[in-house]
């Protein structure tokens, strides 16, 4: 977060020194994964916000049409002023390749991710995202799947992972695109 800040203050100059530079250059790319975890911040106007904004299906407790998606840090407890895409625009272009998206509002509730959020961020990069907080059913993982460009997605909990590979497969998905069963 605080590197992304910094890198948008020196008009995204980038000079070497971040960790996600030196980590990517040692090791490659693919050692550089970023967690990004925003809640929605609801706007009646894109121009109230410098942040990217989508008008939304569901509208604030004010009836805002728009939102845009506040990354957050200390465990969610403290907003900062840069939204979902920006950070992972800045991540990318610094790095990183492979971002895991979660969405502070839907973790825990099982309703599916949060589809304006996911394409959201699908949409600013080229690298793979993991698509994390929210998924309760295979519907909601699937259906992400096939809606993005998200490439990966997962829940946590053991008895949805073998029901979410017999559902892709049944599709026609390959199998192996989930992390392999533990026990």
């Amino acid at each position: 977060m605080y590197v992304a800040e910094r890198y948008y203050a020196a008009d995204k100059a980038k000079d070497g020194s971040t960790s996600i530079e030196q980590i990517s250059t040692r090791y490659g790319v693919q050692a550089m994964v970023v967690s990004i975890d925003p809640r929605r911040q609801y706007v009646k106007d894109p121009a109230d916000t410098k942040n990217r904004c989508v008008k939304t299906s569901r509208p604030g407790p004010n009836g805002e049409e728009y939102v845009w998606f506040q990354c957050t840090v200390k465990g969610g407890r403290e907003g900062r002023d840069i939204g979902a895409y920006e950070l992972a625009v800045a991540m990318e272009d610094l790095g990183c390749g492979e971002i895991l998206l979660n969405c502070i509002d839907e973790d825990g509730q099982g309703n599916g991710f949060d589809h304006e959020l996911v394409g959201l961020v699908s949409d600013a990069v080229t690298i793979p995202v993991i698509a994390s907080s929210g998924a309760g059913y295979v519907y909601f993982n699937f259906r992400i799947g096939n809606s993005t460009d998200v490439v990966f997605c997962f829940q946590g909990t053991e008895p949805l992972h073998g029901r979410l590979q017999r559902h892709r497969v049944q599709r026609g998905a390959r199998r192996g695109y989930l992390p392999p069963r533990r026990g």
